[in-house]
C-alpha cells in the first residue's frame, strides 16, 4: 500500500513536456525590401502603395477596396458557403471529443437490476433457506469504477484532444480567410473578364465598320480583293477570341454562386468593373515574427505536433502498470418486496494492478510509431512555415512586378490607341494601307487586354498579401475565441 500511495502522490505524466518551437530568426521576406510601389498616374489599379512593416491586419481587409458588391458577396460566403459550415462542424466534432476524454478523470458508475426465476438440481446446487428448488431471484446492484491516472496518460490523452481541438479551429480558420480570399479573387477576375469581353466586342464592332468601308471602295475599285480578303480573316480571328471569354466569364459567375452557397443559376446579380475598385494604398506587412502566431496554417500545424507530443505521453502509459479500484453494493431477495431488508444487503472493495508483460510488442512499436509521429509533425510544421515565407515572399514581388507591368502596360495601351486612331484616319483618308490598319488595330486589342490583365492581378495580389498574413482573423471574436 505504500508503494501504491507513493505512485498516486507522484502521478506524474510520462512523456515530453510541449513546447512551442520558437519564431523563425529572420528579419525580412525577401533579399532587396521594397518600401513603395511603383504608381501610373490617371489609369485604374495604378496608385502606388506604401509597405508599412509592423502594421496590424484589418479583420475586414476587403472593404479597403471600397466596393458595396464585394463586401456583399463575401458576407454570403461567410453566412451561407458549406465547406466553411462543414469545417465549423469539425470544430464542434472536436469540442466534443475533448469533453467526452474528461469522463476518464472521473469514476465510473453504473446501475444494474436483475430479476430471474429458477429451478436449482437438488442432487447439484444450493437451495434458498425455504430449501425450495423454484424460486425468483431479485438482485439491484451499484458497481462503482475508479481507475487513477497515476502515469498520466488519460492527462496526455485529453491534451492530445485539446490540441486537435485547437487544429480544427485553426482549420476552420484557414478555410474561413481561404474563403474570403477566393471571393475578392474571383470577382475581380470577373471585373477582368468582361473588360476583356468588352474590349473584344468593341474590336469586332470596329472591325465590322473598316470590313463595310472596304467592301465598298473594293466595289469601286479603290480597295484590293486581297485587303478585302485580310479584313475578313482578322475579323474571324477576333470573334473567335470571344466564345472563350464568354465562357470563362460564365465559368467565373458560376464559381461565385458556389462560393456564396448557391446554384449556378442562382448566381448573385452584382456586377463588378475594374473602375469600380480602389486599389488600397497602404499594406501592412507583419513582421517575420509575428507571422507564425497569424497564420491559421501555421497554428494549425503546430496543435497537430502538440498533439503528436501527447500522444508519445500516451503509448509510453500504455506500457506502464495500471491500478483500479472497485465497488460494488446491492441486495438480493427471494421476493421484490423483501429487497434492503436485513440480511439481504451485500457489498464488496476490490483493488488491482494490472501491468503487461508480453503483448508481441505491440505496445513497444506503437511508442516507437508515436515518436515518429512527432518527428513527421515536426517536419510539415517546419515545411509549413516555410512555405508560409515563401507566400508572402512571392506576393511582396508580385505586388512590385505588377506595379510595374501596370505602368509598362498603360504607356503600350496608350500608344496603340493612338497609333490605331492615326492608322484609321490615314486608311479612310487613303494614306495609309489596310494591313497597316489590321497591324495597328490588333496591337491596340491586345495592349488593352495586358492592361486589364494586369491591372487584375495588381488587385488580386493585393488580396493575396492580406490572406498571406493571415488575414486578420484575430479580430473577429467568434474565430480568436480559446
Amino acid at each position: 500500500m505504500p508503494i501504491v500511495a507513493a505512485m498516486l502522490l507522484a502521478a506524474c505524466a510520462v512523456g515530453p513536456d510541449f513546447k512551442a518551437p520558437a519564431s523563425p530568426a529572420v528579419g525580412g521576406y525577401t533579399p532587396h525590401p521594397v518600401s513603395t510601389t511603383a504608381a501610373t498616374a490617371g489609369v485604374t489599379a495604378g496608385a502606388a502603395q506604401h509597405l508599412a512593416s509592423g502594421a496590424d491586419i484589418p479583420g475586414d481587409w476587403w472593404t479597403l477596396f471600397h466596393s458595396a458588391p464585394l463586401n456583399a458577396l463575401i458576407e454570403q460566403a461567410l453566412a451561407h458557403n458549406h465547406d466553411l459550415k462543414a469545417a465549423q462542424a469539425a470544430l464542434r466534432v472536436a469540442h466534443e471529443d475533448m469533453l467526452a476524454q474528461r469522463g476518464a478523470f472521473l469514476p465510473s458508475v453504473s446501475a444494474n437490476f436483475s430479476a430471474s426465476r429458477q429451478r436449482q438440481a437438488g442432487s447439484l446446487a444450493p437451495v434458498p433457506s425455504s430449501n425450495a428448488f423454484m424460486y425468483n431471484l431479485y438482485t439491484p446492484q451499484l458497481s462503482i469504477s475508479y481507475t487513477p491516472d497515476v502515469f498520466g496518460g488519460n492527462r496526455r490523452a485529453s491534451e492530445s484532444l485539446k490540441a486537435q481541438e485547437q487544429a480544427a479551429r485553426f482549420q476552420m480558420i484557414a478555410t474561413w480567410n481561404t474563403l474570403a480570399s477566393n471571393v475578392a479573387v474571383a470577382a475581380i477576375q470577373l471585373a477582368a473578364l468582361e473588360a476583356q469581353v468588352d474590349t473584344t466586342r468593341q474590336s469586332i464592332a470596329a472591325g465590322e465598320k473598316m470590313l463595310g468601308i472596304l467592301r465598298y471602295q473594293y466595289a469601286k475599285g479603290y480597295a484590293s480583293r486581297v485587303d478585302l480578303a485580310a479584313q475578313e480573316s482578322q475579323l474571324a480571328q477576333t470573334r473567335a477570341t470571344l466564345p472563350p471569354l464568354e465562357k470563362q466569364l460564365a465559368q467565373q459567375r458560376d464559381q461565385l454562386a458556389v462560393l456564396t452557397g448557391h446554384f449556378p443559376s442562382q448566381a448573385p446579380d452584382e456586377h463588378f468593373t475594374l473602375d469600380s475598385l480602389q486599389l488600397p494604398g497602404e499594406l501592412p506587412l507583419s513582421l517575420p515574427s509575428k507571422l507564425v502566431e497569424q497564420r491559421p496554417d501555421v497554428r494549425q500545424a503546430q496543435a497537430n505536433l502538440h498533439a503528436a507530443s501527447a500522444e508519445i505521453g500516451v503509448a509510453t502509459a500504455a506500457r506502464l502498470p495500471n491500478l483500479t479500484f472497485t465497488a460494488d453494493a446491492g441486495s438480493t431477495a427471494l421476493e421484490f418486496s423483501k429487497l434492503f431488508t436485513g440480511g439481504t444487503g451485500f457489498w464488496d472493495v476490490a483493488a488491482g494492478i494490472t501491468a503487461p508483460i508480453f503483448e508481441g510488442g505491440t505496445l513497444l512499436h506503437q511508442q516507437r510509431a508515436a515518436k515518429a509521429a512527432y518527428v513527421e509533425a515536426s517536419e510539415q510544421y517546419r515545411s509549413t512555415v516555410l512555405t508560409a515565407f515563401q507566400n508572402v515572399a512571392d506576393t511582396l514581388v508580385a505586388l512590385d512586378q505588377d506595379a510595374k507591368a501596370v505602368q509598362a502596360a498603360a504607356k503600350a495601351e496608350q500608344a496603340a490607341q493612338l497609333t490605331l486612331d492615326l492608322t484609321r484616319r490615314q486608311l479612310e483618308d487613303g494614306y495609309a494601307s489596310q494591313l497597316q490598319w489590321l497591324t495597328a488595330e490588333q496591337t491596340w486589342q491586345q495592349a488593352r487586354i495586358t492592361l486589364v490583365q494586369a491591372q487584375a492581378n495588381r488587385f488580386a495580389d493585393t488580396a493575396a498579401l492580406y490572406q498571406a498574413l493571415g488575414g486578420g482573423w484575430w479580430h473577429h471574436s467568434d474565430l480568436s475565441k480559446q
